[in-house]
């Protein structure tokens, strides 16, 4: 079977742009569409569905671009969506319908109302009319050359309520020239029993080749879409990362990772499914929201481990709780340090970031007794891992002593007179035998911690011009036995390479911050030498 005809036996349709896109926060630019067409192009997907021409300006102009030649699909087809005529309309004389072909992708993709509740109570119609609807447009848009799929809408409740109004609407399409009709879960309600009871059935009674649309709302969007394809349709409709209006869409990613690594299913080229995390990360940017670390598959912890006994296990056999090898998927199997690690933990964790624990069992046996102090005082090397790295070394016994020594300092606040708020630090370094001092102003402790201690070491330390303050986190713990709280500081900078983080535990807010900040800059010179010590205290 060539290419062409394998993709066609199975639909990867992605309505990110469109569905994903009614997730409140998010906000395409037209450009921002544009990018993640051709992401999710490189990714292999069949289907892009690039918004509803004639109902939204900025979907219009996207189509327009695109047909102009700034969207060159290499393997997806661009999707049109829109509506049916509307009641009482001639379909040449829908405004809508229009412009639907004006945007000249290949592909439409109708959405109709399945449920006679709200053919008789939105739409103010009958059920013959809503059919009429559907066939005329879908003839009129297959007449002028486009591939048409419907989104049968509330499918599922309406089947539910009156199943022969429901395949009324789908046979409508199909009997006027669709190529697929989509049962769609609208409200995100069903369940995947429940649901696939009902697609085997629909399947049996109509033999029409069906797609499956899942909302979120029950938490079982994924679940239910690969219940879906199980019960027989070969035509999926999901989001990037599950985006989407309330609580989302089934997210391509873990339907993707599911159909191939559990199923078997060939749904992308060979070579996309090892760029699932990276795509993923990279479309969460274009729609400026975090990625979710704990999403399946493609989530930086989707393959963490914590306690001691995974890691024992791990040790023996990655995959003895993995369920899948995380660089399938473009992923890594990480193993987190609490104070839950035994000494399996430490050395993997070791290992992975280019220490040889193993040989040492009586560093090992140190380092993992101070990780367990520390972290019982509030310390947390979970998401520090350069912090943790700088520990390790410290317990081999053969790093040299640290680029400078943050001997003093002092941090003021000024309230000026036009209510300008400045920091002030002024700090006393020893750098060799030389001891500097220098004074800045930031626009708050850390800030201004940082551009004195720069002042001061610059001149000595040449590549402390490539390092950035690129996050910085705070977190008030509790006390323990009557103890005052303490303060947690992750700080993560970046050299434009590579990003680290770092972490410091003190009852001042400022100390604390201080400490991740100084291991911040000990760590950038230890990956340039490599020979770095560090006593945590």
């Amino acid at each position: 079977m060539n290419k062409a005809l394998l993709r066609d036996s199975f639909h990867v349709y992605d309505t990110t742009l469109r569905d994903g896109a009614q997730r409140e926060g998010i906000a395409y630019s037209v450009t921002d569409k544009l990018a993640v067409a051709r992401l999710l192009d490189e990714l292999g997907v069949g289907f892009i569905e690039g918004g509803w021409p004639g109902a939204m300006p900025k979907d219009t102009e996207f189509f327009a671009r695109a047909a102009a030649g700034e969207l060159a699909l290499r393997h997806a087809d661009l999707v049109a969506f829109g509506a049916t005529r509307k009641a009482g309309v001639r379909v040449e004389q829908d405004q809508q319908v229009q412009a639907l072909l004006a945007a000249q992708a290949p592909v439409v993709t109708l959405v109709a109302k399945s449920d006679r509740r709200h053919v008789e109570r939105a739409l103010r119609t009958d059920v013959a009319e809503n059919c009429a609807m559907v066939a005329d447009t879908v003839r009129y848009l297959t007449a002028h050359g486009r591939r048409v799929f419907l989104d049968a809408e509330h499918f599922f409740d309406g089947y539910a309520f009156d199943p022969d109004c429901s395949l009324r609407v789908l046979e409508a399409a199909v009997h006027a020239g669709a190529d697929v009709v989509v049962l769609c879960d609208t409200n995100g309600g069903q369940l995947p029993l429940q649901l696939a009871e009902t697609v085997a059935e629909v399947l049996a009674r109509t033999g029409f080749r069906l797609g499956i649309h899942c909302q979120d709302d029950a938490a079982c969007a994924v679940a239910n879409t690969v219940a879906a394809v199980q019960a027989g349709v070969t035509h999926v409709q999901c989001t990037a990362n599950g985006y989407g209006e309330r609580v989302g869409n089934a997210d391509l990613f873990a339907v993707v990772g599911n159909l191939v690594t559990k199923l078997g299913m060939p749904v992308l080229p060979a070579e996309s499914l090892a760029g699932l995390t990276r795509v993923s990360h990279a479309l969460a940017e274009i729609a400026n929201i975090a990625p979710d670390t704990h999403q399946a598959y493609v989530g930086s912890s989707a393959f963490a481990h914590k306690a001691g006994l995974h890691a024992s296990a791990i040790k023996v056999d990655p995959l003895l709780y993995n369920h899948i090898d995380p660089t399938v998927v473009g992923n890594d199997m990480r193993v987190l340090v609490t104070e839950m690690a035994g000494r399996a933990s430490l050395e993997l964790k070791g290992r992975e970031l280019g220490l040889d624990l193993a040989g040492h069992p009586a560093a090992l046996g140190s380092a993992l007794r101070r990780v367990k102090d520390l972290e019982a005082r509030g310390w947390s090397f979970e998401a520090a891992d350069a912090s943790l790295e700088l520990l390790l070394r410290s317990e081999l016994a053969d790093l040299e002593a640290p680029p400078f020594v943050l001997e003093s300092y002092r941090v003021a606040l000024d309230h000026r007179v036009d209510g300008e708020i400045v920091s002030e630090a002024t700090v006393s370094v020893r750098v060799g035998d030389e001891v500097v001092r220098a004074t800045a102003e930031g626009n708050g402790p850390m800030h201004a911690l940082d551009a004195a201690l720069r002042e001061a070491l610059l001149p000595h330390l040449p590549w402390l011009d490539q390092v950035e303050l690129a996050d910085y986190k705070v977190r008030i713990l509790p006390g323990h036995g009557g103890t005052d709280a303490v303060t947690r500081v992750l700080v993560e900078s970046t050299d434009g390479a590579r990003n680290w983080v770092t972490v410091g535990v003190h009852g001042n807010i400022v100390e604390a911050g201080c400490l991740a900040l100084q291991d911040a800059l000990w760590h950038k010179a230890m990956s340039l030498s490599d020979r770095v010590g560090l006593s945590h205290g």
